[in-house]
């Protein structure tokens, strides 16, 4: 398969695939076969960008053989690869639950056959934002998915996802409006907004000029990323929408804020002036999210919390900027992209199961429903950071490059990270204790409030639990894979020679050694 049909499917798949389920929003069984079978060939296409990406190196498509000056430009790295494969799988699998259940989780008045179409216009926005070789049209995939965000949170039309929806449509609104400023402020100091022609022109640009631009474009992603002060609208908005549209927002929007992230802080701003900022920021996410899952009574709040909380995590190691912080840093986000999600839909098999998430309403759930037990346990688990799972080995190597940096904001950074761990597991042990342990309050009853769950719901969980093992049991080859990946974020010279050429490649001012430290190249 040609490079140029490879870096497209991403995008035009699940785009035909909507126009295809629009038309048949009166055939429910075929709309469902349509979404399936246009995620399981996104996931096929993601698997051979991965393998191209090892083989021959980063890819570069030039829409309409448009030069990449004035053009289009899709660019797929290992990085890129790594996260169209794990955002596939997880929207594959929160497909095939949601066919098992109505995504309205029981309300009459859901045009339920609008789910599908904007289902897969969110899918192609995730994939064209991972593929983006330029800022702008990384800001049509933002617009992308913010159309069909608002649409997913108000399923249902109930007062509270409509007042939720509102809240985020705003924020997410006045992300874009900062973000669009920003791509006219750098196009106004360099001309262009190719990333890799972005990468050489502003490195010649003065070191307040850069910081600036730099300030802008990172409020505008860290906004969308939910980091902390710019996190306050998730809680709110997250928990009423339905089971499955949680479980996608929860692990793949903020994760492209994230991406969003690594590319400005490495190939746009290497060295950043700003790592202070972002070590503080990571550590008052990590704090502040934490501290605000354990005072929660509502599972899917916890839930909610600890994901702000996580995203410090993340902005840790960028901020840092070692190469073990980076590959560690892209490692745990395929790890918290699959656990995340697949928590939330645990959390929708709990609420079907007993008709509430009211952690005081909960009770008896290890004797009632066993397997449930075990589909919740596993992946919380794993977000606790409990060895041998993927969030034990992502922690580990964050830490280890916080120590190996050796500043005092590292070191910091480090104690909060292992408290955040157990804090935590705390948060985790109260929702066991009191949805699965104990025996359920009087007046509850889990066999006459809830309902019995599909098959197939506690099957497309159980998948994405699989997957979260196979982290585990496939974290030597996913940690080459990561680490060949920062090596080559934090060099630039390959995404930049793929793009642009050798030459162009050749006048880049400095890169970034292994240690973090800028390394001079001219």
């Amino acid at each position: 398969m040609s490079v140029a049909l490879l870096l497209a499917l991403p995008v035009v798949l699940p785009l035909g695939g909507a126009a295809f389920t629009l038309i048949l929003r009166h055939h429910a069984a075929l709309q469902r076969a349509v979404s399936t079978t246009t995620l399981v060939a996104i996931l096929a296409v993601a698997l051979a960008i991965g393998y191209r990406v090892t083989v021959d190196g980063t890819l570069v498509l030039q829409i309409a053989s448009w030069t990449p000056r004035l053009g289009i430009v899709l660019v797929a790295d290992r990085l890129t690869a790594l996260m169209l494969v794990v955002s596939s799988v997880v929207t594959l699998a929160v497909l095939v639950y949601s066919s098992a259940q109505s995504v309205s989780e029981n309300t009459e008045r859901t045009p339920v056959a609008i789910y599908h179409p904007t289902y897969l216009v969110l899918v192609a926005g995730v994939s064209n934002a991972f593929l983006a070789g330029d800022l702008f049209n990384l800001y049509v995939s933002f617009e992308i998915l913010l159309a069909a965000s608002y649409v997913l949170l108000t399923l249902g039309g109930s007062a509270s996802r409509i007042r939720a929806a509102t809240t985020y449509v705003i924020v997410s609104l006045l992300s874009s409006v900062i973000f669009l400023a920003g791509i006219a402020a750098v196009y106004a100091a360099v001309g262009t907004v190719n990333l890799a022609e972005l990468a050489v022109r502003l490195d010649q640009l003065p070191d307040s000029t850069r910081m600036g631009l730099e300030l802008m474009l990172l409020v505008a992603f860290a906004i969308k990323a939910a980091i902390f002060p710019l996190s306050a609208w998730l809680p709110d908005s997250y928990p009423t929408a339905p089971a499955p549209v949680t479980a996608v927002f929860a692990g793949l929007l903020t994760k492209v804020g994230i991406y969003a992230i690594i590319r400005l802080e490495t190939l746009l701003f290497p060295a950043s002036q700003l790592e202070t900022l972002l070590l503080a920021a990571a550590g008052a996410s990590l704090v502040i999210g934490i501290l605000g899952a354990v005072a929660q009574t509502d599972l899917k709040r916890v839930l909610s919390f600890t994901l702000v909380s996580h995203m410090g995590f993340m902005l840790f190691g960028i901020g840092v900027t070692t190469r073990l912080a980076i590959a560690s840093t892209i490692y745990y986000v395929a790890h918290h992209i699959t656990v995340q999600s697949t928590l939330f839909l645990a959390a929708g098999l709990i609420e079907h199961r007993a008709g509430t998430t009211n952690l005081g309403r909960l009770g008896g759930l290890a004797k009632a429903a066993p397997l449930l037990a075990v589909i919740f346990f596993v992946p919380a688990m794993n977000l606790s950071g409990i060895p041998p799972f993927s969030g034990f080995l992502g922690k580990v190597g964050l830490v280890e490059a916080g120590i190996g940096r050796g500043n005092t904001a590292s070191w910091i950074l480090v104690v909060i990270s292992v408290l955040t761990s157990l804090l935590t597991l705390y948060a985790i042990a109260k929702i066991w204790n009191r949805a699965f342990w104990q025996k359920a309050p009087q007046g509850a009853d889990i066999e006459k409030d809830g309902e019995r769950v599909p098959a197939l719901m506690y099957g497309a969980t159980g998948a994405l639990v699989v997957v979260s093992l196979l982290l585990t049991v496939l974290a030597g080859p996913l940690m080459h894979f990561t680490d060949e990946a920062a090596r080559s974020v934090l060099d630039r010279s390959p995404y930049v020679s793929a793009v642009l050429g050798d030459d162009a490649a050749d006048q880049l001012a400095w890169r970034i050694g292994d240690d973090g430290t800028r390394v001079e190249e001219r």
